[in-house]
């Protein structure tokens, strides 16, 4: 697997946990809710809280965290099922709240991998992904898009190169890439990312790492002393300059401002009703951007049976998409394999059955080391995109968004402050992006009280 193709930001600030300086006292103390307890929200309340604002963080799930999720199933092998690296430590403020929660982290290498190809391809003379031929040829497809009068997709991009019909074994090598580099990258499918702003965005330096113990010690850090309360479905929002009204299943609360940090996806299936209408603008880059997928598929064993000093087994099928990309935790003392399937295979298996899913997945898993692997003896699935407080994994740019329609959906509007990873141009799908956003509505705030 090559490295992210992201450009890589060195000398970059990160935002304060909290201001310098806190606000006097008032008689009247601002009120201010914050709708959804993920990254984004906590980021919000912490820094307002530290500043003597009274913040309530109305959460739909029964718990925190929100896309940041680690399940305890396993005894002694937390497992994060939806967020599990800081993608690039060094300077990272994700970095700096996991060195203030005393995280345990475990590095990961994309250059420590190994790649498995299936017997079908093998009997076709395929001895490689051909990743310098196709890498060289997605890179003029993309420059070349870059000059069009309009936006196009990768995979159209890409297409208007190809002049003579594909092999099968090309096709496989082309489906491989686009699927490892871009649709497990993004969360979006080849057709649906723009060629012209996919890679709009920017990356921390410094290597990738793990949580052995869970993401969850974030949220947690962040939460402490916070006023959360879970189990509160907000169904309707009614705003004006000076006030706010949020109606959830059972209630409404009053205060004067609002920070929404619901992700895109919640938008996109207007599952909240705002009072009045949100404006066209903001609909509209609502629309355009894009609701990636990205799903796992944690596969517990009695023993290892794969490399223990390999972090990432990748596999080359005929079949586009098909458990490409796995992930080892042996490096931490555990058994266990993470399969990833992103996007448009993502949809299609959210419809499996558990047991249909694990069957496929340890087809594959034979096909790269052959019948005599042990069946595992536990499994933990995720279905992102049928969460109704998410409806999905991470946003991306879709043909025809740019990150200017990042920047609208993060306008302040009335008494609404707007956060969340699809909110921030430089950093979204991702928890640093996210935890930025927070900090940016919270600073926003503060400045008009």
């Amino acid at each position: 697997m090559s490295l992210s193709r992201r450009h890589f930001l060195a000398g970059l600030a990160t935002a304060p946990l909290a201001m310098s300086t806190k606000l006097k006292a008032n008689p009247n103390p601002v009120r201010v809710l914050i709708i959804g307890a993920g990254i984004a929200g906590l980021a919000a309340a912490r820094a307002l809280t530290d500043q003597g604002i009274k913040v309530t963080i109305l959460e739909g799930r029964e718990r925190i965290g929100g896309r940041i999720h680690t399940s305890p199933i396993w005894p002694n092998l937390p497992m994060d099922l939806g967020a599990s690296w800081i993608h690039g430590q060094k300077q990272n403020p994700i970095t700096q709240l996991a060195n203030a929660a005393q995280a345990k982290r475990v590095a990961t290498r994309y250059d420590s991998s190994k790649l498995y190809m299936d017997a079908r391809l093998k009997q076709l003379g395929v001895q490689g992904a051909n990743e310098a031929a196709i890498e060289r040829l997605v890179t003029t497809a993309l420059n070349q898009a870059a000059h069009l009068d309009h936006d196009i997709s990768v995979q159209a991009a890409v297409n208007r190169l190809l002049t003579e019909p594909l092999t099968p074994a090309y096709q496989a090598q082309l489906n491989f890439y686009l699927n490892s580099q871009y649709e497990q990258e993004y969360s979006g499918a080849a057709h649906e990312l723009s060629a012209q702003t996919v890679e709009d965005n920017e990356e921390f330096s410094g290597a990738d790492v793990l949580f052995p113990q869970g993401y969850q010690q974030i949220p947690n850090y962040l939460a402490q002393d916070l006023d959360i309360q879970l189990g509160k479905v907000v169904a309707k929002i009614t705003y004006t300059e000076t006030a706010v009204t949020v109606t959830t299943q059972d209630q409404s609360y009053q205060a004067d401002y609002a920070i929404i940090t619901v992700p895109l996806g919640v938008l996109k299936r207007k599952a909240i009703q705002f009072q009045p209408s949100l404006p066209a603008a903001k609909q509209v880059a609502i629309q355009r951007l894009g609701m990636g997928l990205l799903n796992k598929a944690y596969l517990k064993f009695d023993k290892v049976f794969w490399p223990k000093e390999i972090d990432w087994l990748e596999y080359l099928s005929p079949e586009a998409g098909r458990w490409v990309e796995w992930v080892s935790f042996a490096k931490i003392g555990a058994p266990v394999l993470l399969g990833f399937h992103a996007a448009d295979r993502a949809r299609e298996l959210e419809s499996w059955s558990d047991q249909a899913l694990i069957a496929e997945a340890m087809q594959a898993l034979k096909a790269m080391f052959g019948n005599a692997i042990p069946q595992p003896v536990g499994a933990q699935i995720t279905r992102w995109a049928q969460d109704p407080f998410a409806y999905g994994s991470y946003s991306f740019n879709a043909v025809g968004s740019t990150n200017r329609d990042r920047q609208i959906l993060a306008r302040n509007l009335g008494g609404l402050y707007w956060a969340g990873e699809a909110t921030h141009s430089e950093y979204p799908g991702t928890v640093h992006g996210a935890y930025l956003s927070g900090i940016r509505a919270a600073k926003q705030l503060l400045k008009v009280l």
